[in-house]
């Protein structure tokens, strides 16, 4: 191929490039780029280059076209170097690379080509110029004798769907099924599906309808797969599952009668019939059989049996997610899933026992080999398809696993309840007591991880069934939970304490009492340094220990008065002594607690140990700053809203210095970071930055509900924030406490005499301006409701304000109706497929019109837009109130 660039460039790139200096290739881009960047390209093509020489200059090339470079002055756009190169160059890199693409004959190298080629088409047909030499090339390498080249060209189509989207569906569509049908080569098929899976993905509606029988040539590639190549087909097929469920609805009869056979150990011929592998000697099943070149090993059997099982188990989660009605009406498909899953929780190993007690529950070795995937989709299964689904097919096979003479499965089953509460909450409620008398006598269980699972299912179940569980069956818990505190393995007795956490979060304090005695009394034994008179206390127990006394403190209230003693001299200490990197938890859990107990037993007998612990708190913020400790900032927080009542609310700290960071930048990636795209941009934000911005405006509500006038001089400060921080879209949970807020912050001025009508007037205008420009309906409610506080509180609304929040409440009107009018014409059909999400969305639209109604109702009784929110409720689909069937958050506490 002919050359494109001066023989000495070659030979100095060739220099910079063995020595892996790219800093040097930055500096000299910045003055020859064109130059330098075919010269990189070049090296793409030299047969005399080293393999691994001509695939770093296609990774470079590929990082360094399209990696924004400084702009000359701030107010110049961000280019790239590809945006700096002539149509010259550009024209001589393209054929470069597709030289590249044609003669390459080393399989590593080619596909990096394939990536660079790939990126570098995306970019290019964004920007407006198309590249039709691809095109033709790639369409001429489907049909070459070669293997390799076949590969590519699919590579090629799966990277860059948008090569084939102008073209004859019913001609793309010839050219995929070809690739799927490959007789020579399995690499083909596999690069074929992926481009069929891209093709689809990236389809309109009407394409997508033109072309499902595609799906027929995609799906026949998996039954003759061996367990080698079996996962990435179907890792590669998952995707379109989530993107595009229903393309799958006409075939799920078919999947049913493969993958179960996948996913689900062989049956044993006993009582309990999800045992996995009932004679280890054997496969757990032989579908499909070992590919020629002689019989593997049993480890080799295993890895590859296990990674075709998981990848089949995500497979048919993802779908059951996605369309969770759809699956629901193929009979077998649930049970099949849990069964599986109830399969491979199954599989704990014997041998880790000793392991498993002595480890501290952050750094368990044991970890490794856990069978978390099993339970998070059990999880995931339940949340999805709900409890009338889920529970029948699960307890089908529950109370044998329980009755088991294998700890493993005794485990699994406990695991298991715990794992499909959330999901099925609303129907397990129905046999509550029947679940509660399978779990209780498990607390007495033999083997110490049965108990401890038996403490995770109560907890998860405290947590799942929050209240209902605590008031009817706190007699049977109790009588197992509070003596599991004293067993003698630490993993136990610390899970117990965690699992009272789970409990009181959820428990009326009448309820508690009776209890509080003999539960203080067990946690501060274990707070003692030793346990039995000679072992000592591990310190994650400690840990747990005391952050499960603050939340019973929590619970009790005053009650707790008695205890009080005993406890805050034990807290003070470690608060002035637990000063080393190793006892940074142990402090933190210590300031929670103290600041709960003081919540507790309220100001006159917290006041004497108030000053002490304020000097603390200030002694440890003043500290010097450890970037590593990253839970002093949070605790430190809390804790100080916690106290903010006692006496000592000139010491508060400002809660304005957590905000959200933005770098010039970004960072390709780094942990504890997001990239996401705005405005076309793609912005870096610090994710721990902007969850500290929240919990410091969440303490703001706190700060200025208790301290009330007393938090006027922080008015000013804090109305400059919070009105800016309305329109934070990065976190909801930031928007939502601005909106409590701002109401809190108008009585405070109005109390304190800092705030006048001018002021109230434009912070309500501002909320106006907020309103009609929101399209988050969920978020709408609170800006309504927010608005009316604002409103009620100063007691006088001025002409101009009610006409901002009357024209952003028309403008919010006829948002909703376009959107209610356009849902209306689906199909039976289709609203049926989404009802539940349909449901959702519509209770939260009627969340906003009732709180836009309370507002406009504040003007006028008989406001004329009331009738038009009237006509809005009307267009409604009519599904009723939204029923999640069990389907809900979870804020774990036994973990």
């Amino acid at each position: 191929m002919d050359l494109f660039v001066p023989p000495d460039v070659t030979a100095e790139l060739t220099q910079i490039l063995s020595n892996l200096a790219e800093a040097v290739v930055d500096q000299r881009l910045a003055h020859r780029p064109d130059v330098y960047l075919l010269a990189l390209t070049q090296f793409a093509t030299r047969a005399d280059t080293v393999e691994v020489m001509r695939s770093f200059s296609l990774v470079l090339l590929r990082r360094l076209l399209f990696r924004a470079s400084p702009p000359p002055t701030s107010k110049s756009p961000r280019l790239t170097l590809y945006d700096r190169l002539s149509a010259q160059t550009l024209t001589s890199i393209e054929r470069i690379l597709l030289h590249s693409l044609l003669h390459e004959q080393t399989d590593s190298v080619r596909r990096k080509a394939v990536d660079t080629i790939s990126d570098l088409a995306n970019n290019s047909m964004e920007r407006g110029r198309p590249w039709h030499a691809l095109q033709a090339q790639a369409f001429a390498m489907c049909k070459s004798a070669d293997s390799s080249a076949r590969e590519s060209a699919f590579r090629i189509f799966a990277g860059c769907p948008n090569l084939v989207m102008d073209l004859q569906t019913d001609a793309v569509l010839r050219v995929l099924q070809d690739g799927l049908q490959d007789r020579q080569s399995i690499e083909v098929r596999h690069a074929a599906l992926r481009a069929s899976v891209s093709y689809l993905t990236s389809c309109d509606q009407h394409q997508v309808a033109q072309s499902l029988s595609l799906m027929y040539p995609m799906l026949d590639t998996l039954p003759s797969l061996s367990h080698a190549h079996l996962p990435r087909f179907l890792i590669t097929l998952t995707p379109l599952t989530s993107s595009h469920p229903q393309l799958f609805a006409t075939h799920l009869h078919v999947l049913l009668s493969f993958l179960p056979a996948l996913i689900i150990p062989s049956a044993d011929s006993g009582p309990t019939p999800t045992v996995a592998r009932p004679f280890p000697g054997t496969q757990s099943f032989t579908f499909p059989p070992t590919p020629n070149g002689g019989p593997p090993d049993d480890d080799e059997l295993d890895e590859e049996a296990e990674e075709v099982r998981k990848a089949a188990l995500e497979f048919m989660i993802s779908l059951s997610e996605a369309k969770p009605t759809m699956v629901r009406r193929v009979e077998g498909w649930v049970s099949a899933i849990v069964r599986g899953c109830l399969g491979g929780m199954g599989e704990l190993r014997d041998d880790e026992l000793s392991t498993w007690l002595d480890a501290d529950p952050a750094e368990d070795p044991t970890d490794d080999t856990y069978p978390h995937v099993y339970e998070q989709s059990l999880d995931r299964l339940a949340c999805a398809v709900g409890g009338k689904a889920v529970l029948p097919a699960a307890f089908q096979h529950i109370p044998g696993m329980l009755a088991s003479h294998d700890w493993k499965l005794r485990h699994a089953g406990l695991m298991a309840i715990a794992s499909v509460a959330e999901g099925t909450s609303k129907v397990m409620q129905n046999e509550l007591g029947k679940v509660v008398d399978l779990i209780t006598p498990l607390f007495l269980d033999p083997y110490p991880r049965v108990r401890y699972a038996a403490c995770q299912c109560i907890g998860q179940l405290c947590t799942d069934l929050e209240e209902v569980i605590q008031a009817q069956y706190h007699q049977q818990i109790f009588a197992v939970l509070i003596p599991t505190l004293e067993v003698p393995e630490p993993r136990v007795h610390a899970h117990a304490a965690a699992a009272l956490i789970n409990f009181c979060e959820g428990v009326e304090r009448d309820t508690l009492l009776p209890y509080l005695d003999p539960i203080v009394e067990r946690l501060l034994k274990l707070l003692n340094p030793v346990q039995d008179g000679s072992r000592p206390t591990k310190r994650y127990v400690q840990e747990q220990a005391i952050t499960t006394l603050a939340m019973v403190a929590d619970a009790s209230e005053t009650t707790f008065a008695k205890h009080y003693s005993s406890i805050m001299p034990l807290l003070l200490n470690v608060l002035r002594n637990a000063n080393s990197p190793e006892y940074r938890k142990l402090r933190a859990k210590a300031m929670e607690c103290a600041g709960l107990i003081a919540i507790a037993v309220g100001c006159e007998i917290f006041r004497a140990d108030a000053s002490a612990f304020v000097e603390l708190l200030i002694r440890i913020q003043n500290s010097p700053v450890d970037p590593s400790d990253t839970m002093l900032p949070h605790y430190l927080i809390a804790t100080w809203a916690k106290v903010s009542d006692v006496s000592v609310y000139g010491l508060l700290p400002s809660p304005f210095r957590y905000d959200h960071e933005q770098d010039e930048d970004v960072p390709e990636s780094k942990e504890g970071w997001d990239i996401i795209e705005m405005d076309g941009q793609q912005v870096g934000i610090r994710t721990s930055a902007i969850d500290e911005k929240c919990q410091a405006f969440e303490t703001l509500v706190i700060y200025c509900s208790t301290l009330g006038a007393r938090f006027a001089p922080y008015l000013q400060q804090s109305l400059e924030v919070v009105l800016q921080s309305l329109r934070f879209v990065l976190h909801d949970g930031v928007r939502e406490a601005c909106a409590m807020v701002l109401p809190m912050l108008v009585s405070c001025g109005k109390g304190s005499n800092t705030i006048d009508g001018d002021m109230v007037t434009n912070v309500v205008q501002h909320v106006a301006s907020v309103i009609s420009q929101e399209r988050e309906t969920t978020f709408l409610a609170s800006l309504f409701k927010c608005a009316t506080d604002c409103l009620r509180v100063w007691g006088d609304v001025k002409g101009e304000t009610r006409v901002a929040l009357e024209n952003a409440a028309k403008q919010q009107l006829q948002v909703l109706a376009d959107k209610r009018k356009a849902r209306s014409t689906r199909t039976a059909a289709e609203i049926e497929e989404d009802r539940e999400d349909l449901a959702l969305l519509e209770e939260m639209e009627e969340f906003a019109l009732e709180d836009m109604a309370k507002m406009l109702g504040l003007f006028d009784a008989n406001h004329p837009l009331l009738i038009a929110i009237s006509s809005v409720r009307e267009l409604g689909l009519g599904l009723g109130a939204w029923d999640s069937d069990g389907m809900g958050g979870t804020n774990e506490r036994v973990e």
